[in-house]
């Protein structure tokens, strides 16, 4: 029994050189955003304005989206933000801004109201036609109707960008 435990305290130093040498020799890159771009072929990317095209229009929601959607790729990639020519390109228009009663009352009247925006986007990935892409993404949030919609609008809108961006850059880099 001596000889097996002499032998194995002889193996633990070979063991742990090995391990450390394959450690060494590997390297592992994880990114905590989701993105998964591979920076060597896509450098920039090109954002356009979207311009609001629905039937009822807050004139803020637009600059809110269209700053946030810019700075969910600023701070969350490498990608430098250029004007015109991106390897990635997004456009699109703001399509629906609506709201709708969700949850009526034994009186009939609305308990809930649902705010709605819609976004048509068009992807273009210039290193790679193959992941273009029109696409709708939406996201909608509730309030109670004791409240009136310019009392939670900038709110909602600010909950509701965040998640629609999040869809868009999970198809466009993230590919989720």
């Amino acid at each position: 029994m001596g000889w097996k435990k002499n032998r194995i305290t002889r193996l633990i130093p070979v063991i742990a050189i090995t391990l450390a040498a394959c450690l060494a020799s590997c390297t592992i890159s994880y990114q905590f955003n989701g993105a998964s771009i591979n920076y060597d072929v896509v450098k920039t990317i090109s954002i356009n304005n979207f311009p609001i095209q629905s039937a009822y229009v807050y004139a803020p929601l637009g600059v809110k989206f269209n700053e946030s959607l810019i700075d969910k790729y600023t701070q969350q990639t490498r990608l430098q933000l250029v004007n015109v020519g991106g390897d990635l390109h997004l456009e699109g228009e703001i399509t629906e801004y609506s709201v709708r009663n969700k949850a009526v009352q034994a009186d009939g009247y609305a308990s809930m109201i649902t705010l709605t925006i819609r976004v048509n986007v068009r992807f273009t990935n210039n290193t790679n036609h193959a992941e273009d892409f029109e696409q709708s993404f939406s996201g909608s949030a509730d309030y109670e109707s004791s409240r009136q919609l310019t009392d939670v609008q900038d709110e909602l809108i600010d909950q509701i960008n965040e998640d629609i961006i999040d869809q868009i850059f999970n198809a466009t880099v993230a590919r989720w």
